[in-house]
């Protein structure tokens, strides 16, 4: 009996074994199942976001899918089938985000961009800039001032002629030819004779920032902070580095030439961003040379000489002052004109004006935009460039706008240069969160989500 009892036991001791053997072989066996599967498809998921757009990356040093993969049609379902091309047939992919470039106002495209600043340059080529943005903002609305001031005084001297019955005389008097200077065509004023205009035009319509982009989904992790002053002037330099103006054009084919004009005008062609742009860097140099002529002595005392002449033989001496300022912001407008002319002859304007590097007469007024007018605009030591100018009005645009113009040139661009037609920008895709589904073993499935991006932190 006791012999019995132990055979008994160890036969039961021995099915346990066997059991736990199995049980433990089984578990093993699906573990090793469902990280062969998550391994599909990190290995897939891996292999389509290394087909990333080879052109984009090249140009911009921007990392995204261009999810039509060359074709006209963009579907969510190109990606997963270039999922099960890398080996996760059998496996159901549901996507439960996804984030393209032009998502959030280009907020993916903005980190890209300041990733690649900080790597390649550092935040030190900003930091000086930093210090000046102030000023910048200072003279624009300087420049507004003065402008509303000029109108003021303009306004009120002719309702006095009026109310009088009297006019000044046109004899050594520039006011006129000055009104109707700021009437006429500002870049034949300013472009020196040999350039050249673009007659480039584009359709708003057919620009991302005009047509409905499609959209992502889901939340995904957003860079902090990305409209910071420094980070703000380090986008401009990434601006200024990748897309041409008026003065140092880039590319060969392109849709404008005028880029930067383009970001900071918002027009469809290139004479109408060069203009808008223009007309404001006079009204900011129409600022700084008033000032400085209110500070001048020998130039106020010429300026009141010629008003008191004037206003006497009109014989309403009274409104000589009047005159004295509508000619000195006549000048400042004229001086203006001359500091254009040597921006867009690629020189340098002075940022501050002093008596040796002010360029133009009072009497020269006379004769300013006329076929006797010969004089160009002088190279000022220690001055500003057109391109110096572009980033000041750069840090004056709204934000959103800016990146959604540079989208627009970035998309149009690979369009035309890399013979690219169908390419678009709101198609290129950066994060996707996939909820995957993968049958172990009949009537037992493994569900597990993956996400991947081109992260920048």
């Amino acid at each position: 009996m006791k012999r019995g009892e132990v055979t008994a036991f160890l036969s039961l001791i021995f099915v346990l074994l066997i059991s736990f053997i199995t049980a433990m072989l089984e578990s093993t066996m699906l573990q090793v199942s469902k990280n062969q599967k998550r391994l599909d498809v990190d290995r897939a998921i891996f292999s389509i976001f290394g087909e990333y757009q080879k052109n984009l990356l090249e140009e911009y040093e921007i990392l995204a899918i261009d999810g039509s993969y060359g074709t006209k049609t963009y579907r969510e379902d190109n990606l997963l089938d270039r999922m099960r091309y890398y080996g996760t047939l059998g496996i159901e992919h549901e996507m439960e985000g996804i984030q393209y470039l032009t998502d959030k106002n280009g907020s993916a495209f903005r980190e890209q961009v300041l990733d690649y600043m900080e790597r390649t340059y550092g935040i030190s080529i900003v930091r000086d800039l930093a210090g000046m943005a102030g000023i910048w903002e200072e003279q624009e609305m300087q420049g507004e001032e003065v402008k509303r001031q000029d109108e003021e005084w303009n306004q009120e001297l002719e309702n006095v002629l009026e109310e009088g019955e009297s006019m000044l005389p046109a004899e050594n008097n520039p006011l006129p030819n000055v009104s109707n200077l700021k009437q006429s065509n500002i870049l034949q004023l300013v472009l020196p004779g040999e350039f050249q205009i673009s007659n480039k035009r584009i359709s708003a319509g057919d620009q991302p920032g005009g047509r409905h982009l499609r959209s992502g989904r889901g939340s995904f992790y957003t860079r902090q902070g990305m409209n910071g002053l420094e980070e703000r002037l380090l986008f401009h330099e990434y601006l200024l580095k990748k897309f041409g103006n008026a003065v140092e054009p880039k590319g060969e084919n392109r849709s404008l030439s005028y880029e930067l004009e383009y970001m900071i005008g918002e027009k469809e062609s290139d004479m109408e961003n060069l203009e808008s742009v223009v007309k404001r860097l006079i009204g900011v140099r129409f600022g700084i040379n008033y000032l400085y002529l209110q500070t001048d002595a020998a130039k106020q005392a010429e300026a009141e000489t010629l008003a008191l002449t004037l206003s006497t033989l009109a014989a309403l001496p009274a409104v000589a002052e009047i005159v004295k300022q509508v000619l000195i912001a006549a000048w400042a407008f004229g001086e203006s004109i001359m500091d254009l002319r040597a921006l867009m002859s690629g020189k340098k304007a002075a940022l501050i004006k002093n008596s040796e590097n002010w360029q133009l007469s009072l009497s020269s007024l006379m004769t300013l935009g006329s076929q006797d007018d010969t004089q160009d605009g002088m190279d000022a030591e220690g001055g500003l460039t057109y391109t110096d100018y572009m980033r000041i009005l750069l840090f004056l645009k709204d934000e959103k706008n800016l990146t959604m113009k540079a989208l627009d040139r970035v998309e149009q661009n690979l369009r035309l240069e890399k013979e690219n037609p169908s390419f678009c920008i709101d198609a290129c895709v950066v994060r996707l969160r996939l909820q995957n589904k993968a049958v172990i073993r009949e009537g037992l499935t493994y569900e597990f989500p993956v996400y991947f991006g081109y992260e920048t932190i």
